[in-house]
């Protein structure tokens, strides 16, 4: 059971990729258009997906750093933030890689405004992997408001019509 989240770790990283792929193709300043989610702009949602992403990815790994990831400047440079989307996502896919069974009901610890939780792997990637959904959804509708053509995103798991970019994450 513990290879589904490394597939859906890889879907994870094809579907930035894919995204930012799309988004690459819109002038700079499109990203800080306003457009319509619940961030003001796609560079917001994009920095809240990079952000959230690095936050649970760290919780996961025990690193320590806890809501401090919120605690930088945020990128409006899609390319450098395409760039550091890509590098959470390769961690992502390490930690799955190597996960076991066992390792699903372990706990980490992630510590939030007023408390610090303690929650298992399996529900920290389970939440993580419908978070990224969610919101890549609204990016999704944020780049056709700025005049950009959304990539079709649901076209990694199946064999039928899988996208040929996705192969290279299946065997």
């Amino acid at each position: 059971m513990h290879e589904i989240y490394l597939k859906m770790a890889q879907n994870n990283a094809w579907a930035n990729a894919t995204l930012y792929q799309a988004i690459a193709a819109v002038p700079a300043s499109a990203a800080t258009q306003p457009a319509p989610g619940f961030f003001a702009t796609l560079a917001a949602t994009m920095n809240h997906i990079y952000e959230v992403d690095l936050y649970y990815v760290d919780a996961l790994q025990a690193g320590g750093r806890g809501r401090s990831v919120y605690r930088r400047i945020k990128e409006t440079a899609l390319t450098r933030l395409a760039h550091d989307q890509a590098a959470i996502d390769t961690r992502l896919i390490a930690f799955c890689s190597a996960l076991t069974p066992q390792d699903l009901p372990a706990t980490r610890r992630t510590e939030r405004p007023t408390e610090t939780c303690t929650e298992t792997v399996q529900a920290l990637l389970l939440h993580l992997f419908q978070h990224q959904v969610h919101h890549r959804g609204q990016a999704h509708v944020q780049l056709h408001a700025v005049g950009g053509t959304p990539p079709q995103l649901d076209e990694f798991h199946l064999a039928f019509e899988r996208a040929p970019s996705a192969r290279a994450y299946w065997p």
